[in-house]
Formats: C-alpha cells, structure tokens, sequence
C-alpha cells in the first residue's frame, strides 16, 4: 500500500508530530509509537500499556542513518556491523549501546538500546516522512495479546489512537532480538 492510497497517513503523521500515540501495521503484529525525543508521547505511550519504564523500548526506523543519533556503534566492529547490516531492513532487532544523548525514557534502566531498520514499507514511509525513527511497542496492554489488525486495536485501545490502516507483515512472533556485541539472543522471534 502506497501513502497516496492510504487516506490514514496524513493524519497519522499529524498526530506524531503532535506528541501523539500511533498504532501502525509492523512486520508481524501492529505497533504502538510515538516520536522517540518526546518524554510527554513516550510516556503517554506506556501508561496505554501499562509498562514500565525501567523495561526500555524499540526504535524502529527506515534506515541506519535514523538511528545513529541514539546509539553508539563506535563499540561495534565491521564485522559485526555486517552481519547487522545483512538482516536490515528486516525482522530482526539488535541490542546497541546507547549515545550519551539517548534520553533515559528510551532505554529505561539499560545503557542500550534495541533498534530495528524495518522491512515493512507502510513503517519505512512514516518514519522517513517523519524524518527519524519511531518507539515502537507492540499494540497491547501488557499481558494480552498483540493486535493483528485496525479493528483489534480499537478493540482493545478504544478511539484514543491515529491508526494507520494496512496489514501486517506475514511474520508470526514479534521480531528477534540479538545483542549487537556479542550476538546473544535476547528473544526468539
């Protein structure tokens, strides 16, 4: 699906650049987001959920360059540069340091952060419209399951969200998450 197809968009995009909470189709499940600089959306964000903030987030984004400013791939050599580089854009998530400016509400208690170059195109579209990455958390409260579709996320979140219309990707679980230093599995995707 194209933006100019998607009557959705505009006012999704609207809504982010207004500290607004998103839900949007990801790779595997619909996400919830908002502008990562912003405390006032990131906490806006988990109280929906009703997550912690000590647990961290995932940035997602339409291309390595978003994500430099929150991470610190200094740490990482070329070879384990490549191998991330080979998975994106894609499913799966690595575990980075952080930057010195990553904000604390970002990476809760951690000194890393989880960041994704995504394969979906409707989340390529809105994060480079909106000219850097998103906090993307799956769209559910925590302990139920995660929303697969628009109508299970009015279900479940009412009519408070922009939601922007489109299907997820044929993944089944939420993305892998690896550590970008050591290659350790975090989750199994």
């Amino acid at each position: 699906m194209q933006i100019k197809n998607n009557p959705t968009f505009a006012s999704v995009l609207k809504a982010l650049k207004k500290e607004q909470v998103i839900a949007y189709p990801t790779e595997s499940v619909f996400g919830l987001g908002c502008d990562p600089d912003s405390q006032k959306a990131v906490n806006n964000l988990l109280l929906l959920k009703q997550r912690p903030q000590k647990k961290g987030l995932i940035l997602i984004a339409a291309s390595y360059q978003q994500l430099q400013p929150y991470i610190n791939d200094e740490q990482v050599s070329a070879e384990q540069r490549e191998k991330i580089f080979t998975s994106w854009p894609g499913h799966l998530t690595w575990v980075f340091p952080t930057s010195i400016q990553t904000p604390f509400w970002l990476s809760g208690e951690f000194n890393s952060l989880a960041v994704r170059v995504s394969a979906h195109p409707l989340v390529r579209q809105l994060c480079s419209c909106f000219g850097k990455p998103l906090v993307s958390s799956s769209a559910n409260m925590t302990g139920q399951t995660p929303c697969r579709t628009s109508r299970e996320v009015v279900l479940q979140f009412g009519h408070q969200l922009s939601v922007l219309s489109g299907n997820v990707g044929g993944h089944m679980k939420p993305s892998e998450i690896r550590d970008a230093l050591t290659d350790r599995l975090i989750r199994s995707g």
